[in-house]
């Protein structure tokens, strides 16, 4: 046995040599990559977003009738003051309403006038006339009864004055009726008055409608844009012009939710506008939304500016940057290290012996393109930043 092996160990060594040199020829070669060794710093964090001017009032101005447009007063970018006459409506047509509805007004008020000074006095006149008709019919019908008693006239007289006395007294309770009727507590004075009230509420009503021919600015401020011009026809509910209300000027932004504890109301952010990158100004977080917009991860906020620069208007474009606090020793990665960084399972991928390993990994705060890593990772590690590698493949460090 041991001559056998003597004769062939030669030729043993010959294969595992050649099946050695098979094996590292056909081993695939490993792929070049970024790595970037975890470490600990201390980090000062802060929120960056971007956002846009919001106006402080955004009104569009209408009509509240159908109307010829006879004057555009304003064009854009004027600034107008409370009261300010933007367009002015054709009311040729609503002049003369107005006109029949004060001549139907002053007629009421002399019905009025005739019913309190004289159409009550002369009911009153004849009800004293009634009065004393009735008396002197009383008087006849007592001295009838008396004669007749006696002998000296004949019951058909008697009768007679009975027939009288109703009369007078019928006539009596007739005039009564046109007193009530004239008082001010009467029918036709109410009648009067209800007639004076409908063309009282008339002639305001053509006064009010006259009135909205003159479309005037609801306050100060600037004129955003104009859409209509003379000869157009106004109609209730379409847009003549939009205007921006004078008022505290607004940002609103959409941040990150992951960002929410470093945010609150009254915090202090630093902005700045995308057309004036070097003129910074303060501006404070007035409101964080209680919800968040699914869709997008996002949380609202919107941010008061105390001192707004001049050059700062509607719709701009701005960035803002708030400040968070200083952690400690905090471990993060360039964001471009995460895999899957928007999913609820993020990865990274480590450089051990030569090997692409996966580590899956907990996140914390994101801040300035960076990634605070809570869990899977500690400082040493070497995290492969190249995307074009996968989990198992042979790697090695980029020179």
């Amino acid at each position: 046995m041991r001559v056998i092996l003597r004769r062939y160990l030669p030729w043993l060594l010959v294969l595992a040599v050649a099946a050695a040199v098979v094996l590292f020829v056909q081993r695939p070669k490993a792929v070049p990559v970024d790595i970037v060794v975890a470490k600990t710093e201390d980090v000062q964090t802060s929120v960056v977003a971007s956002g846009r001017v919001l106006a402080s009032a955004r009104v569009d101005v209408g009509a509240t009738i159908t109307g010829r447009v006879e004057r555009v007063a304003v064009r854009e970018g004027a600034r107008v003051v409370a009261g300010d006459l933007l367009v002015r409506l054709e009311k040729q047509e609503l002049s003369a309403a107005a006109g029949q509805a004060l001549a139907a007004r002053n007629r009421a008020r002399a019905r009025v006038a005739s019913v309190a000074t004289l159409a009550l006095p002369t009911a009153r006149a004849a009800l004293a006339q009634a009065e004393a008709n009735l008396a002197v019919a009383e008087q006849e019908w007592r001295r009838a009864q008396d004669l007749v008693a006696k002998g000296f006239i004949s019951k058909s007289r008697l009768d007679e004055t009975e027939r009288q006395l109703k009369v007078a007294r019928g006539q009596l309770d007739s005039a009564r009726a046109q007193v009530s009727a004239q008082g001010t507590a009467g029918a036709e004075a109410q009648q009067a008055h209800s007639q004076l009230a409908e063309a009282q509420a008339a002639f305001e009503l053509a006064q009010a409608h006259l009135a909205q021919t003159e479309i005037r600015a609801p306050g100060p401020g600037v004129v955003l844009e104009r859409v209509i011009e003379p000869g157009d026809i106004a109609q209730p509910g379409r847009r003549m012009m939009t205007l921006a209300l004078d008022g505290p000027a607004r940002l609103i932004v959409q941040v990150d939710e992951k960002n929410l504890p470093l945010l609150g109301q009254g915090r202090v952010a630093i902005a700045a506008a995308d057309a004036f990158p070097n003129q910074r100004f303060e501006a404070l977080i007035a409101y964080v939304s209680p919800g968040v917009d699914a869709a997008r991860g996002t949380v609202e906020l919107r941010l008061d500016v105390p001192r707004p620069p001049d050059f700062l208007k509607s719709d701009m474009t701005v960035s803002i940057d708030v400040a968070g606090p200083l952690l400690k020793q905090a471990l993060f990665l360039p964001a471009e290290a995460i895999r899957q960084l928007q999913s609820d399972a993020p990865y990274v991928l480590l450089e051990r012996s030569g090997q692409a390993l996966k580590a899956a990994i907990g996140l914390g705060l994101q801040t300035q393109g960076r990634v605070q890593i809570i869990h899977g990772i500690t400082a040493g590690d070497r995290v492969i930043l190249s995307r074009d590698v996968e989990a198992g493949a042979r790697v090695r460090e980029r020179r």
